[in-house]
């Protein structure tokens, strides 16, 4: 169990580093170019994943990457040896970041858009560069977004289930939710499952109270 949920609390922690970080780059090119042509594909292809079934994301990312998939031969080549699949920790945090990385960069656009128009025209004014905009204005709102949006992406990976389910390939690659599930459905232990979890309700509400103290907000304002 101690190894279940420390697998558990290092993919999360992974998917939302790399989900979270890339996103505050994406969110401010895009709050910086309003006119830039393809900005609205982009915004409607970041809402996608939200409403994509989490297993044909999963089947996708097996498709393009998998024993069989489309790039197997190339990345066969490429490692001079038979491509094993995407099997594992990698193939969770690539079908992560496929979900949570648009839905970080639309709430990080979101808090940069939020900042008051005067702010900006004062800036322009005061002849600020891109630097000093960034530290003065765009930092602050993402700033403040940060807790939120990193806990709630942390949050959905801790209890992802079709993903580890699926991509995780192996007893080692298993999380507490996918657990829960392999003591009911093949050992038939509900006793463990129960144990299982409380844990997860132990880690989800100390997850919860440690963003809180970091000033993150779960009350859907």
């Amino acid at each position: 169990l101690l190894r279940i949920a420390r697998f558990t609390l290092w993919q999360a922690l992974l998917s939302t580093l790399l989900s979270v970080l890339p996103a505050i780059l994406l969110a401010r090119a895009l709050a910086r170019h309003p006119a830039f042509p393809g900005r609205a594909f982009i915004l409607r292809l970041f809402a996608v994943p939200l409403a994509l079934p989490a297993i044909v994301a999963a089947l996708g990312v097996l498709a393009l990457y998998g024993r069989a998939g489309f790039f197997a031969p190339f990345l066969s080549v490429a490692f001079n040896e038979h491509w094993p699949g995407i099997y594992g920790l990698s193939g969770i945090l690539v079908a992560h970041v496929f979900f949570n990385l648009p839905l970080a960069t639309r709430l990080f656009l979101n808090a940069l858009e939020s900042v008051p128009a005067d702010q900006w025209r004062l800036a322009a004014q005061l002849g600020m560069g891109a630097r000093a905009s960034f530290r003065f204005l765009e930092w602050p709102a993402m700033r403040a977004a940060l807790p939120g949006i990193a806990g709630l992406v942390f949050m959905l990976c801790v209890t992802s289930f079709t993903i580890v389910l699926l991509l995780g390939g192996c007893p080692r690659a298993t999380t507490l939710e996918v657990a829960i599930y392999q003591a009911l459905r093949f050992d038939f232990d509900p006793a463990r499952a129960l144990v299982i979890t409380l844990i997860q309700v132990a880690l989800a509400g100390s997850i919860v109270l440690a963003m809180s103290r970091l000033g993150a907000s779960f009350s859907g304002d």
